[in-house]
């Protein structure tokens, strides 16, 4: 895969005021007004996304679990940090998760500044007991002090998680990508971006297969994604029957003070609640994020524990109704678009193909490494 860097493009839009145009099938970049975008910013985020000197063992980094080499990913079921633990969920792409309106599997945050402050202090992540060596870590570092003097205007004693997190969600704001053979096909008038088994593939997608109630395609876009919840009966055998038992343990101990990022993170039964554990909504139990379907192909494994090795597996399960097999028993919380759909062997390998068409040929960001 190449890359191609947004940093020029970056420069040009905070320099000269002109704008930047997104790739192909990707609406604008929204941006915080709280948290513009610089060269400076993006710069200082890059080198905090992938230090790992904040994290217990100074082994782990946020680019430790999401890597570039791996499509942002860590292509494991479930991610492994601090001191080789592993926790409960499968790391999502960063890619074009500027476009996302809650971040995590349960949308527990709001947006991508919240969401950086938390896996530092995770226990099965960066292993910290609270923030307290992070900013002792970049407020002894010159070169850090000077990042944040020229960025935010403050000196080494008034650097704050709030400015560390701006910084690092400034950088994951240029990792986007568009422009793939869909793209093209579907927005840039090339009829030949695609193979003809992928066109049939993308039928399939937006008819037979109904793909597409979720991993929406828009007039002028495709964020592959509602930015919605739904439970598609992945983790469901390790609480059925206990869906209940588990959710009331959960919101007693939610109750008495418990930390939701950690225990998702930390107990298989809880982590199965999904947005439940977020709204104590019994219609969300086992209800997960949808992610992106942008450059899946590099993704893998699938789904929020990492339980789906590959995308043909995906297309099994769904075509399966929700169920490893036809013969599994179906949740009782299933999301009502999930059913049988009865493809055919070839609609299933034309489903694939499609999913190909999505990966892009540059992933745009601030920098190569």
């Amino acid at each position: 895969m190449k890359f191609r860097s947004l940093f020029v493009a970056a420069l040009v839009t905070v320099a000269c005021g002109s704008a930047w145009t997104e790739p192909l099938g990707l609406p604008p970049v929204p941006i915080p007004a709280d948290n513009p975008q610089t060269p400076e910013k993006v710069a200082l985020g890059d080198r905090l996304f992938h230090d790992p000197s904040f994290s217990a063992d100074g082994k782990v980094s946020c680019a430790t679990c999401h890597a570039q080499a791996r499509a942002f990913t860590d292509n494991l079921p479930v991610s492994t940090g601090f001191d080789g633990r592993t926790g409960t969920r499968n790391a999502p792409t960063v890619i074009n998760s500027a476009y996302m309106t809650t971040l995590f599997w349960d949308g527990r945050e709001p947006d991508l500044e919240g969401q950086s402050k938390q896996p530092p202090v995770n226990p099965v992540e960066g292993g910290l007991a609270d923030h307290t060596p992070i900013l002792a870590v970049i407020r002894d570092d010159a070169g850090y002090v000077a990042g944040f003097e020229s960025v935010f205007g403050v000196d080494a004693g008034e650097i704050t998680m709030d400015h560390v997190a701006k910084a690092i969600a400034s950088f994951e704001r240029t990792v986007i990508s568009g422009d793939s053979p869909f793209d093209r096909y579907y927005y840039g008038g090339e009829p030949g971006a695609m193979t003809e088994q992928q066109v049939r593939g993308l039928d399939v997608f937006v008819n037979k297969g109904r793909c597409v109630s979720c991993h929406t395609i828009e007039q002028t876009q495709a964020l592959f994604t509602d930015n919605r919840f739904h439970n598609i009966g992945v983790g469901f055998k390790r609480i059925r029957g206990k869906e209940q038992e588990t959710a009331e343990h959960f919101v007693k101990a939610k109750r008495e003070g418990a930390d939701v990022d950690i225990a998702v993170l930390t107990e298989k039964r809880v982590s199965e609640l999904g947005r439940f554990a977020v709204t104590e909504n019994i219609t969300e139990v086992g209800a997960f994020k949808t992610p992106t379907l942008r450059n899946i192909e590099l993704t893998a494994p699938y789904m929020h524990d990492g339980s789906v090795a590959t995308l043909e597996d995906v297309i099994e399960f769904y075509n399966n109704g929700g169920r490893d097999t036809d013969r599994d028993p179906l949740s009782g919380f299933l999301s009502g678009g999930i059913r049988p759909l009865d493809l055919t062997e070839a609609e299933k390998q034309e489903l694939v193909a499609f999913l190909k068409a999505l990966t892009s040929p540059d992933l745009y960001r601030f920098t190569d490494r």
